[in-house]
């Protein structure tokens, strides 16, 4: 299990890069003027808020996957989600680049099949997406019922529904065809395994009739996941819960930059979510692309400067993404020493 390390090492280039211009149009020396003000007690807290996401998101890794019959304890829930939070933290496209990654990882460390740990992972991301567009929603109606609302709000309200309508009707139309979306998948995927088994002759190229098994075994490991109806209360509830820390993350960074009555709580249910969205951008993580997605959300709406969005967007990012890639490396090679190869 590699990554590809040249890969990352452009990614991450190129988020440097983005961020590094980020702060060149916002002013190097206000930002720098505007972290100052942070206590180390106030950002220990905020780094505490971030693990409190993991642990909350691990847990609910660690449901979805008893509904699959795999048995995990809490810690292990933890461990996986936080080598999971690494792989899509380290490789470009979020969760679309970690999740092979990630579902080999749950695979190894519980010895189950790798449709399943892609099964789980996956279904994770898809339960993630429902309470933060809930609470993108609840944040956008709270805010324009008290403060004015103006074109960049009535901008963001129609991103948000945009999304609580179509990704669902997406998603229920391609169950609905899950048959036929299965075929085509099938149709796409063992062409590609074997022309990499025609260059590569180490690797072990699956027939079609294995492929399509295989295929067809994380439907059925989806459709297991769907059904529980129990695990999927339980799991989304810890959805939330994770949600709410990382909102509190982006909340106290506000608030040890600037008082928080000059910006308005609610306003971080609408940002994180939708900032969110960035992660999927070719950079390691969305790096640089959700600072400036915080930025371009919280300036706009809340009338603070740049230079205090721009601080509160990068220590919210260390405390949600940079200390989450350190205990997620960790939990990676701690996980795959235990599987002892």
């Amino acid at each position: 299990m590699e990554f590809d390390t040249r890969t990352i090492l452009v990614g991450f280039l190129g988020a440097v890069a983005v961020l590094a211009a980020l702060l060149w149009v916002v002013g190097i020396d206000e930002t720098r003027r505007v972290l100052g003000l942070l206590s180390p007690t106030a950002l220990a807290v905020i780094l505490l808020v971030g693990v409190a996401w993991l642990v909350t998101w691990g847990l609910a890794l660690r449901r979805v996957l008893g509904a699959l019959g795999v048995t995990a304890s809490a810690a292990d829930g933890f461990l996986l989600y936080a080598a999971a939070a690494f792989a899509n933290n380290v490789t470009p496209f979020g969760q679309a680049g970690g999740e092979p990654f990630s579902a080999l990882l749950i695979s190894r460390a519980t010895d189950s099949e790798y449709e399943t740990g892609l099964a789980a992972i996956a279904s994770l991301d898809t339960l993630n997406f429902v309470p933060s567009i809930l609470l993108a929603l609840v944040g956008l109606s709270y805010y324009a019922a008290r403060f004015t609302v103006g074109d960049s709000v009535r901008l963001v309200l129609g991103v948000v529904v945009l999304l609580a309508v179509g990704i669902p009707a997406l998603a229920y139309a391609g169950w609905r065809n899950r048959h036929a979306v299965e075929a085509r998948i099938v149709r796409l995927v063992h062409p590609v395994w074997s022309a990499l088994g025609r260059r590569l002759p180490v690797l072990d190229v699956p027939n079609r009739e294995s492929v399509s098994r295989r295929i067809d075994g994380f439907f059925r490991a989806i459709e297991r996941v769907a059904t529980s109806r129990r695990d999927l209360a339980v799991a989304l509830t810890y959805s939330t819960l994770g949600w709410l820390c990382m909102c509190l993350a982006l909340a106290l960074s506000l608030w040890a930059l600037t008082p928080m009555a000059d910006v308005g709580a609610a306003v971080v249910f609408v940002v994180v979510p939708v900032a969110s969205i960035a992660s999927i951008t070719p950079l390691p993580g969305g790096t640089g692309g959700v600072e400036a997605a915080i930025v371009l959300l919280l300036v706009p709406i809340t009338g603070i400067s740049a230079a205090t969005a721009t601080s509160a967007a990068l220590v919210f990012r260390g405390a949600t993404y940079w200390f989450p890639i350190l205990l997620g490396g960790g939990a990676a090679a701690w996980l795959e020493a235990r599987t002892g190869r």
